[in-house]
């Protein structure tokens, strides 16, 4: 585990121990086990993606919003967004602070730096801020509004790019932190996971499952797979249903329709029932080898009718071609 340098708990003054004592998460949240927080932030808001890509920029500002150099990647994105209220503390001390925890903790630098003004085209400037979050939004509404729109405010900013080689695979950890007011300072640390991007088979977990549906009211089944043309499910989907079961079996009063989709390639009519089949082998599966009740589940497919990224590249048809759970 990444632990933030406990030493500066100490210093802070007895007048500010009250605020951060009361001072509380949002409900709901999981702190990330990679890195642990400045002592007195809280978290104000959170988004966990099973699967997303993610651009982790690793240059300077090299034209109007434009950065050269990027890391394309994607898997498990954790994004995470702190406050810390108190005029005791300024962002170039968190910003430090998380940077020696990177160092002490054997991750690789890739970029950093901090801005006290807008005009700095540097990494961790406010201008290389905003490239950054244009290419990696906030999908999610909350408190992290404050840092994405806070690019104009008049206090400073800096950012971290690091990396580290784990043995689950590779972790991109990104930092981002403003002087929003002078009593408020917002942190924002994207961890990306690419392990199951890199094996090429993601599989859904219970946890983001329930994110995406909070959220959205419905949640990609990454994990699932079937035979080619056919609604078979292959022997590797195991993991994704125990996941699903799993997931069904903590939230009894939850039902669902099974949505099968797929890619624009071939008849409408063909993809139609292929969709269909496969929706209902997921909920078949689910039912007779998990003993979820019939009646919570419904399969429906709907073909090529709502794709998720352009059919015109094969890695959209593949992104296009999933089955859904969608919350009744």
């Amino acid at each position: 585990m990444l632990k933030v340098i406990r030493i500066l708990a100490a210093v802070i003054s007895l007048a500010v121990l009250p605020a951060i004592a009361v001072a509380q998460d949002i409900d709901g949240v999981v702190e990330h086990p990679m890195i642990e927080r400045y002592p007195g932030q809280v978290i104000a808001w959170q988004h966990i993606e099973n699967y997303q890509p993610y651009k982790v920029a690793v240059g300077p500002v090299t034209g109007y919003r434009q950065i050269g150099d990027w890391i394309e990647t994607e898997g498990r994105v954790t994004r995470t967004f702190y406050k810390y209220e108190g005029e005791d503390r300024s962002y170039s001390e968190v910003y430090k602070n998380y940077l020696d925890a990177l160092n002490a903790e054997g991750f690789e630098i890739l970029g950093e730096g901090m801005s006290a003004d807008r005009k700095g085209a540097a990494v961790g400037s406010r201008q290389w801020m905003e490239v950054t979050f244009k290419e990696n939004p906030a999908t999610k509404p909350g408190a992290v509004g404050t840092m994405f729109s806070g690019t104009s405010s008049s206090g400073g900013a800096g950012a971290i790019v690091a990396s580290k080689q784990r043995a689950s695979g590779k972790a991109y950890v990104v930092i981002y932190v403003e002087q929003h007011a002078r009593n408020y300072v917002g942190t924002l640390i994207d961890i990306v996971e690419v392990e199951a991007a890199e094996t090429g088979l993601v599989v859904v977990d219970a946890e983001a499952m329930g994110a995406d549906i909070e959220e959205y009211g419905r949640v990609v089944l990454n994990g699932i797979v079937f035979d080619f043309d056919k609604a078979t499910l292959k022997p590797e989907s195991k993991a994704a249903l125990d996941a699903i079961a799993d997931y069904l079996a903590t939230h009894p009063d939850k039902a669902f329709y099974v949505v099968g989709h797929t890619d624009s390639k071939g008849a409408y009519a063909y993809n139609s029932k292929l969709s269909d089949d496969r929706a209902r082998a997921v909920a078949d599966a689910l039912k007779q080898d998990y003993d979820i009740a019939p009646d919570r589940l419904e399969p429906h497919g709907v073909g090529p009718l709502s794709p998720v990224f352009s059919n015109a590249s094969d890695a959209g048809r593949d992104q296009n071609r999933r089955v859904e759970l969608v919350e009744r």
